[in-house]
């Protein structure tokens, strides 16, 4: 029976902090990367040096980037400095998302199978086709004419 109970113990999932009591995570979405740091503290979100509301200034990109936080009740206990780089503001916002997301388990394992339910973890793999030759984009052709 012990030998059982050391195993439970151990398989038990503890929280992945640096030495400032912080969690890091990469969250990437279409051309975009976002670097995430999670911590506990008053819920202050922090992109690219700005506030996230003066960085994300549409509402959508705002409650995108706060779904994770407000689905586990963290949004006041928890502080975020977030590193985004590349592609557009929707990229981004997804990018930070699925950081978010990721550091909040690294900081508290329990939160994992709500954020995996609402698929928070998973990395969206879509990206923009590539323009063959002989189109006008990807798929579109150029107008046919017949005269």
């Amino acid at each position: 029976m012990e030998n059982t109970e050391i195993i439970n113990e151990a398989n038990e999932a503890q929280p992945k902090l640096d030495s400032l009591g912080r969690s890091y995570a990469t969250g990437k979405r279409k051309n975009s990367i976002a670097r995430v740091w999670v911590s506990s503290g008053t819920g202050k979100i922090v992109v690219n040096g700005k506030e996230s509301n003066k960085y994300f200034t549409r509402p959508v990109l705002h409650m995108v980037i706060n779904q994770p936080l407000v689905l586990t009740n963290k949004s006041s206990s928890i502080d975020t400095i977030i590193t985004v780089s590349g592609g557009g503001l929707s990229g981004q916002a997804g990018a930070v998302r699925h950081g978010i997301s990721k550091a909040l388990t690294l900081f508290d394992p329990n939160l994992r199978a709500s954020l995996k339910s609402e698929g928070f973890l998973t990395r969206d793999a879509r990206i923009v086709e590539r323009k063959k030759y002989g189109r006008a984009k990807a798929r579109r052709r150029y107008q046919f004419s017949k005269r």
